[in-house]
């Protein structure tokens, strides 16, 4: 049997009621909800009960996000399913951190509140648009990008998808350009252009933030997003990095693969990541981690 890795879901898959069922089955889960709570009131509630509007903003999105996956992770292992190495999409990468030991559960959720708050300010500072690109390969994206001032490939999905970020104004041009290329493109509804350089400010911020805190040494083998490689060297600079630079997710799920890991179980909100990673590599088994039932099936 090949290896087992859990990844954490990143924002998008956001919606009222996540994780709810878990809270009220598995007392892991309601432990990082309790934990949550203690440092930011409410963050249950808006998970459990927030309206889309409400969560939707990234200072909300990303700590509920965050409190789902790893709640999500926790009752898997409470089930006595273990991973061999783990990775996260974007603000998933932070509750990967904690997961693997890297942080104390207290101390991403801290980081991802932060952040939150840095990519929200950062976005208002420097308003910018999100676009979904699918099938074309990911060099053709570029091509495309590189008419294009101030646009970026920004998330590296899976052969055939890659979303790039730009200015507003460029938006509707380069939808036109990637039409003419033979992609098809859909503007993102999302509150700025992440993991590029308008994000800058939120990276420094956040690295100022990083100073004081400890990071340990990962119990289990992490994947970073801003290398796609496992986590060594400078923790705290991965962390920086990854704000402003792209998401390599589909060489995460390749050098997963190669490192042996032939099972995928998505931790958290929705099914993007076990979908990416199927497009990937289509031998890749991969489930989602959603509800009680989910890891009763995975269980058995």
């Amino acid at each position: 049997m090949g290896k087992i890795a859990f990844v954490f879901s990143g924002q998008g898959a956001q919606y009222s009621g996540m994780g709810k069922a878990l809270y009220d089955s598995s007392p892991a889960a309601k432990a990082v909800f309790d934990m949550a709570d203690s440092i930011r009131e409410g963050t249950s509630r808006q998970c459990f009960e927030g309206t889309m509007e409400e969560l939707t903003q990234t200072v909300n999105t990303q700590p509920c996000v965050f409190t789902a996956d790893l709640a999500a992770a926790r009752a898997l292992r409470e089930a006595g399913i273990v991973p061999d190495c783990v990775a996260g999409f974007s603000l998933g990468e932070i509750a990967a951190l904690a997961f693997a030991g890297v942080l104390s559960d207290e101390e991403a959720f801290k980081l991802v509140c932060k952040r939150g708050e840095l990519m929200d300010e950062a976005a208002k500072k420097n308003p910018g648009a999100m676009v979904a690109v699918l099938k074309i390969a990911p060099e053709v994206v570029e091509e495309v990008c590189s008419g294009f001032e101030n646009t970026y490939p920004v998330n590296y999905n899976s052969p055939a998808q890659t979303v790039v970020a730009t200015t507003t104004e460029n938006a509707e041009a380069f939808c036109e350009a990637i039409k003419e290329a033979g992609g098809r493109a859909k503007v993102l509804p999302v509150s700025g252009a992440f993991h590029s350089p308008f994000m800058a400010s939120a990276a420094e911020g956040l690295a100022e933030y990083m100073e004081d805190i400890f990071f340990s040494d990962p119990q289990i083998t992490l994947y970073s997003n801003y290398t796609a490689q496992p986590y060594e060297g400078d923790y705290k600079a991965l962390v920086r990095a990854q704000v402003e630079n792209p998401v390599r997710w589909q060489t995460i799920v390749e050098s997963m693969r190669a490192s042996g890991v032939d099972t995928v179980i998505e931790v958290g909100v929705g099914k993007t990541l076990q979908n990416l990673c199927k497009r990937t590599f289509d031998d890749i088994e991969a489930f989602k981690a959603e509800t009680p039932e989910d890891i009763e099936k995975l269980k058995n």
